[in-house]
């Protein structure tokens, strides 16, 4: 009974082979570049990416001054057999390339740039693919597809990042780069001169880090005493002090050090006055995510106190004849009561509550790529400002009758908002299935103390997030494993269904294996730690979680690449319409019956106009797929199946076999009542009561 379908990312869909289940990504460390022709082998006619992974050369270029030095570069290299990608960028002067050695080598790549007429050196190989570390940022600000192009698009184009996603649903950007090359700072400023927030959430995969809340520490002294000492400590790599939190981040080697370590250091230079502790866990995103629904919560609240009067009085006092004669009530020549009223209770909405469309508008043309904080900026303002041009003339004038719009733009922004709020809301609830993926590990370990001579001397419980590298851990019955070890002493059952899907209880007994968050069964077992922290199989499927929603299916790419057309093609539709409508007003081209009392063939067509404008959002172009993967893999993942990503979500229908294994893979190994029969003449109720007194 074995694994419960971490294989559901790579189900065959037509001939099974051993090829079609690989769990290796089918795309380059690099970014997307044309592809090469695929170099076909002699041997056996298949092409080289059947039958191994490409691998990168860097290479410093000399000579190059202008694009079309870079462009006969790359038109080198790439007619060499093998290539799979080559990018050239002449500002750096480097070279990067995509190549399987089955074909080619870093010689002949470097002997075809000199052949081309430029000086070509090959970068140190420590500069290559095993340094990448993966960054993950969060990125507040995008409203739909077209932002979350061009911040990937952005980031891409930064020399020494080799591949960028960027996730609108989750609001984070996942980048693999050389650190050699370029800095998480760097990749901060990157997004950040594109007009949106960054926050690092985390940098690399492999270093252990721990956050401690301090407490006694109010002096620079303090604080440097306690920075000193952690620095002098064996595997510490990195230390941050926050101030204003009381918090202290520290990254380390956890196979030379750990968190207890630092515990104990800080408490012991204070005489006493110094504390630490774990800090108050927190998912990063969680926090962000809460602050921004309150955000739109409480702009949608105050949109509804000057939207709803606006509303009241445009579209429903004045059907009311005591109050419809006071609003009708003339202040200046034309001008009413109900229409100053109108212009004074939407503009707050307009240019304060609505700020946010107008940055976002202005951010989105600046660097060229229009969303839908533009559509929303253009009908709405289109709609406020000729009412304020309908205002401005009934006060001037002494025989115009003009009729405004300020009611348009008001409920145009307030069901927006709306609309973004729960956004916010169902994206929050798209994590929840991390969240509790995290919960499997226990609170709380027991850490045993040994003497010279292996015999226990001490017992002691600790928080699970202390526990560190060939710690001994005692696990007693119907307890949960600290963290992966394997057995010293002991014997019992360890349910391990969490990972494997088994219902069936696996014995357990010296020198076995144990996983971190599995529930021992009946005996008691002494466990050496081994993974700690993140190298923890558990942390590492939360990681394979994330990573799957941060995956693009294809549908998706194919979305990104219409909505930089989108925006605009929505304008040129809602002007088109506009046109139509006033040029058949005015031609006569269809019944004046259907104009309105109150309006006139421009007003008319100018309704139409801005409901184009403003119906045709983007968002839901850009949101639906990724949504649906992070439901879909956060759902698989509370039950067992890890799915990589969206490609596989959206082959699945093409599946037509589908091969499971034993028992605890369909089943969960334990009998259940699905119907009853009475065979004799007997009250139901009866009957359970009987079954009842049986189990008690």
């Amino acid at each position: 009974m074995a694994s419960r379908a971490l294989l559901m990312g790579c189900l065959r869909t037509e001939a099974c082979s051993p090829r079609d289940l690989s769990l290796r990504p089918r795309y380059p460390s690099m970014p997307r570049y044309p592809k090469a022709p695929a170099a076909v082998s002699a041997v056996d006619g298949r092409t080289v990416e059947d039958a191994e992974e490409p691998r990168t050369a860097l290479l410093a270029v000399g000579g190059m001054t202008c694009a079309a030095c870079a462009a006969s570069v790359e038109k080198a290299i790439k007619r060499l057999p093998g290539i799979h990608d080559a990018a050239v960028d002449v500002l750096n002067g480097r070279a990067q390339v995509l190549f399987y050695p089955s074909f080619v080598n870093e010689i002949m790549i470097r002997n075809t740039v000199e052949d081309a007429g430029f000086e070509a050196t090959l970068i140190d190989a420590e500069l290559n693919r095993e340094t990448t570390v993966t960054c993950r940022i969060h990125i507040k600000g995008m409203t739909c597809t077209s932002c979350s192009t061009t911040v990937e698009s952005a980031l891409q184009r930064v020399y020494g990042v080799q591949k960028a996603v960027v996730a609108l649903a989750t609001e984070e950007a996942e980048i693999h780069y050389n650190p050699k090359l370029v800095s998480a700072n760097q990749l901060i400023e990157k997004v950040e001169d594109i007009g949106f927030e960054a926050i690092v959430v985390s940098t690399g995969d492999e270093r252990n880090k721990i956050h401690l809340k301090l407490e006694g520490i109010h002096t620079d002294q303090s604080i440097r005493m306690v920075e000193n000492s952690l620095q002098a400590l064996p595997g510490v790599e990195e230390i941050n002090i926050d101030t204003m939190l009381h918090k202290i981040s520290v990254s380390y080697k956890s196979n030379q050090t750990g968190p207890r370590n630092f515990i104990e250091v800080i408490e012991s230079i204070g005489s006493g006055r110094f504390k630490a502790s774990i800090f108050p866990e927190e998912r990063e995103r969680d926090p962000r995510r809460l602050q921004e629904i309150k955000q739109y919560q409480r702009y949608f609240l105050w949109s509804l106190v000057f939207t709803i009067p606006v509303f009241l009085t445009s579209m429903v006092l004045m059907y009311i004849p005591g109050v419809k004669n006071g609003l009708d009530t003339k202040l200046v020549n034309m001008l009413s009561i109900g229409e100053l009223l109108r212009w004074i209770l939407s503009t707050p909405v307009q240019f304060i509550i609505g700020r946010r469309f107008y940055t976002g508008s202005y951010k989105a043309l600046r660097h060229g790529s229009p969303n839908m904080d533009v559509l929303i900026a253009l009908g709405t303002n289109t709609a406020y400002f000729y009412s304020v041009y309908s205002v401005i003339r009934a006060a001037t004038s002494q025989d115009f009758k003009g009729t405004d719009f300020f009611e348009t733009s008001s409920m145009l922004i307030s069901f927006i908002l709306l609309g973004k709020y729960l956004e916010v809301l169902a994206k929050g609830k798209t994590s929840e299935a991390i969240a509790k993926l995290m919960n499997l590990a226990p609170d709380t370990a027991i850490l045993l103390t040994h003497d010279e001579e292996g015999n226990v001397i001490n017992e002691r419980d600790i928080d699970s997030r202390l526990v560190q590298k060939n710690d001994v851990i005692k696990v007693v019955p119907g307890g949960k494993v600290a963290s992966d070890g394997f057995v010293i002493w002991g014997q019992s059952h360890v349910n391990e269904s969490m990972i494997t899907g088994e219902a069936q209880p696996v014995a357990k007994r010296k020198g076995d294996t144990v996983i971190g968050g599995t529930v021992n069964e009946n005996g008691v077992l002494h466990i050496r730690a081994t993974h700690v922290g993140s190298e923890s199989a558990l942390s590492q499927i939360v990681r394979l979680v994330e990573s799957a929603q941060m995956a693009k299916a294809p549908v998706q790419k194919f979305a990104d690449r219409i909505s930089k057309y989108f925006v605009p093609l929505v304008i040129t539709l809602s002007f088109c319409t506009w046109l139509a409508w006033f040029l058949s007003g005015k031609f006569n081209g269809y019944p004046k019956s259907w104009i309105p009392s109150s309006m006139d063939s421009f007003q008319l067509a100018l309704q139409f106009g801005i409901s184009v404008m403003v119906i045709a959002c983007p968002c839901a172009l850009g949101l639906a797929t990724p949504t649906a993967v992070m439901v879909g893999t956060g759902v698989g993942a509370s039950q067992g199946v890890l799915i990589k990503g969206g490609q596989a979500l959206e082959s699945a229908h093409k599946v037509d076999c589908i091969i499971f294994d034993k028992t605890g893979t369909l089943t969960i190994g334990k009998p259940v009542v699905v119907s009853t029969k009475l065979l004799k003449n007997m009250v139901l109720r009866d009957f359970y009561d009987l079954v009842a007194a049986a189990e008690v």
